[in-house]
């Protein structure tokens, strides 16, 4: 078959209508490929341009497109029923790769930042459509009537995806160019906007959805470049379990690139392998309410939910799980909208996600209530907040991180179980904030455990950073350390992995010693500075350089050595 045929045929399986940016997508061609063959087609007369739109395809109306030849097949199975082609992860992998070709060539986005933010309100939007027909679907089976959240004229099949009576893509409906972004700019977005006020709380899906749209905005400039990558996003289902994992491990890879662009990506990704070995010291159940008040793209949440999804077995342990188990504070507008979209990737319809700055709060005002049972965080590095936000601790410093932590050990129950990552710096700092949060930790929590991770775990970071593992209520008594060691250089192509935490995991259960782990005991911890420095007793000690004399000194005795032995050899010549 040649790629003309084929260009008609595959034109034609789309209904005899289609985007460009769709299109090369279902061909799998490169730029050039595909303009070559659109172009022969064209002086041909085999196709024609959309007429609602640039950027579009139809077939000529005398084109016939001949089915391909049949090719022997083996027997079929008498009892098998023909399935659905479904949407596979390569496909869906290849409009991610497309959308992110579109974003590139558009001018109102100018990094991966830009990329996961509008990528992000188009799925939601998308996510929200396919939510909406499934509970249509499930209330007519039930004999029920459904009234959707979006009104008629701004549901997605309205706007962005219209369709014929045969189901193929309408272009002659469909807004494109100063048309498009006039609409999203002057109507939908002003329209999403007002689901904050009209919501009647703060944990339904109405609000999130006003949420979203107040904190974001379109930067698209070309209509054009929004009508291709709207037709992408339309060919993403969310309908099965497999689906939705599917593009959630996708949208963690983008939010993963997005973290290591550049200096403001790293607030929005800790590394998976570091957060599923920190749930799996401080082994969250259902009942527990799991709490992360620098939540960034939630990963510390939507792995607790991996996590303890096989723990839900009946309707109301899974209803817990969705509505009554994580909780989540965030500052950043971008990063309180990544967050939400991820978590809903993962299954968590409505995220008990609060746009706020954790720090504003006055822990003193912090009651019984308020408090969590396993609290997971990686408060952000280096950061420095104003005095009138220190006047909320008792421990006054500029230090983000030593407030959040503040903040953490406040929110914990008695014997309630956290896990935070924070600058190596903190366990030996002489400052006396420093002091002063190391005293209150060992005094008012049992700080039994601290990881050591190696220099490039964070990547582009440049700090090097621990994980303090606690339980609040008790002093601490005995510390355990593990110094994490790869045994390689960590960087982007050596990434930190779940192998490389797997004797930590399995050695911190029992706090059993070894070469890269040992016990320190509270009576050896200094009681005026708190010193809690990593200091492994264990490793082998490499040989000790010698100095310059003795090796100049070793030289000139091998060579008086030589020089005798070359005298020796002139004598039996």
């Amino acid at each position: 078959m040649t790629r003309e045929d084929r260009f008609l045929e595959v034109l034609a399986e789309l209904g005899g209508s289609a985007g460009n940016a769709k299109l090369q997508a279902e061909l799998g061609w490169q730029d050039a490929t595909y303009s070559r063959v659109q172009e022969a087609l064209l002086e041909a007369g085999k196709i024609v341009k959309g007429r609602g739109r640039g950027g579009s395809v139809s077939l000529a109306e005398s084109v016939e497109v001949e089915p391909p030849e049949p090719v022997a097949l083996p027997k079929a199975k008498p009892a098998g029923k023909a399935a659905s082609r479904p949407a596979s992860g390569s496909s869906f992998e290849q409009i991610f790769k497309n959308i992110d070709d579109v974003l590139w060539k558009e001018k109102g986005c100018n990094s991966e930042l830009d990329y996961v933010e509008q990528t992000s309100w188009m799925l939601f939007l998308k996510y929200l459509d396919d939510l909406e027909d499934n509970r249509a679907t499930e209330a007519e089976l039930h004999g029920h009537s459904y009234s959707r959240i979006i009104d008629t004229p701004h549901n997605w099949g309205s706007w962005a995806a219209p369709k014929k009576a045969n189901g193929s893509f309408d272009h002659d409906r469909a807004l494109s160019g100063p048309d498009l972004i006039d609409y999203v700019n002057r109507d939908l977005f002003p329209y999403l906007q007002g689901f904050k006020a009209r919501a009647v709380g703060p944990d339904t899906i109405e609000y999130k959805i006003g949420e979203i749209f107040s904190e974001i905005r379109s930067k698209f400039q070309s209509g054009y470049s929004l009508r291709d990558a709207l037709e992408l996003i339309d060919g993403l289902k969310f309908r099965s379990q497999a689906e939705k994992h599917e593009l959630s491990h996708l949208y963690e890879t983008k939010i993963k690139n997005m973290g290591n662009a550049g200096r403001n990506g790293g607030q929005y990704y800790t590394p998976r392998p570091l957060i599923r070995a920190m749930i799996a010291v401080t082994k969250p159940q259902i009942g527990e309410r799991i709490y992360d008040g620098a939540a960034g793209s939630c990963g510390f949440l939507c792995e607790a939910y991996e996590y303890m999804l096989p723990q839900a077995k009946t309707v109301a342990e899974r209803e817990t799980l969705q509505k009554r188990t994580f909780f989540a504070k965030e500052d950043k507008s971008l990063a309180y909208v990544i967050g939400l979209m991820n978590m809903i990737l993962h299954g968590i319809e409505a995220p008990n996600i609060v746009h706020t700055n954790t720090l504003s709060e006055n822990i003193l005002d912090i009651q019984n209530k308020d408090r969590f049972d396993v609290i997971l965080a990686n408060p952000p590095f280096g950061g420095k907040e104003r005095p009138e936000v220190q006047q909320n601790f008792p421990i006054k410093t500029g230090e983000t991180a030593f407030l959040f932590l503040q903040h953490f050990i406040k929110s914990l129950k008695a014997g309630g179980r956290a896990a935070i990552v924070i600058k190596n710096t903190f366990l030996s700092n002489s400052d006396g904030a420093s002091r002063s949060l190391r005293q209150e930790l060992l005094e008012n929590c049992n700080l039994h455990t601290v990881l050591d991770c190696p220099g490039g775990t964070f990547q582009g970071a440049g700090v090097k950073t621990v994980v303090l593992f606690f339980e609040k209520g008790a002093p601490t008594r005995r510390i355990w350390y593990y110094q994490l060691d790869p045994g390689r250089i960590m960087g982007k192509t050596n990434a930190l992995n779940d192998a490389d935490l797997a004797e930590f995991v399995t050695l911190q259960d029992g706090f059993a010693e070894s070469e890269k782990s040992w016990s320190v005991d509270i009576a050896n911890i200094d009681p005026t500075s708190f010193d809690l420095s990593v200091k492994n007793p264990n490793k082998v000690e490499e040989a000790a350089l010698r100095d310059l004399q003795h090796i100049i000194a070793e030289i000139l005795r091998l060579d008086a050595e030589a020089a005798e032995i070359l005298e020796g050899i002139r004598g039996l010549v």
